[in-house]
């Protein structure tokens, strides 16, 4: 079975075959035509998927992910992913926001992670979006990325920080809502 080991944007990047625009932060939308493979993940950085299709198995050792379409499923670094084919449905369907931990160093946001338990291990329930959440969850990640295609400068930082904080309160409000 594969290993992939995500330390860093690039690596991330470089696997989804994408072009890095920013050392410490990504969105990729990915609507695979190559099957998925059966890999395990390790994650250096941390990853939130909207997943648009329930084109994988996910499972923490021999624990199952729960999630569907329409999904978020959040890990940070440290975390071991399994990743499986789901026969049924052959291509992944996803968007990616990845941020290495770095760039919340000296940040209110760096210090407040532990709030966002869907981070933990424990969490092995998917966030399940309404339609209405969805358009709000891809609204934040859009203001990511435009701040990702402009030159970076002495604000780029605290505005990507700021809109990440945003989209982890948002999914707090909706893991409010759904548990």
């Amino acid at each position: 079975m594969e290993e992939v080991f995500i330390n860093t944007i690039q690596d991330f990047n470089d696997y989804q075959g994408v072009e890095t625009l920013h050392p410490l932060v990504s969105v990729v939308h990915v609507e695979n035509t190559e099957h998925i493979r059966e890999c395990v993940m390790h994650y250096g950085v941390y990853a939130i998927y909207l997943k648009e299709n329930k084109g994988c198995k996910l499972s923490y050792g021999r624990t199952p992910y729960d999630f569907d379409e329409m999904t978020v499923t959040s890990f940070a670094p440290g975390q071991v992913v399994n990743v499986e084919p789901n026969p049924d449905v052959p291509f992944a369907k996803f968007t990616a926001l990845v941020f290495h931990p770095d760039l919340l160093n000296r940040t209110a946001l760096g210090r407040q992670m532990s709030r966002y338990e869907f981070f933990g291990y424990t969490s092995t329930e998917a966030l399940h979006l309404s339609a209405q959440e969805v358009e709000v969850f891809r609204g934040v990640l859009t203001m990511i990325e435009q701040e990702l295609h402009r030159a970076i400068d002495k604000h780029t930082r605290e505005l990507i920080v700021s809109n990440i904080e945003l989209l982890l309160n948002y999914c707090l409000r909706f893991y409010d809502r759904q548990f």
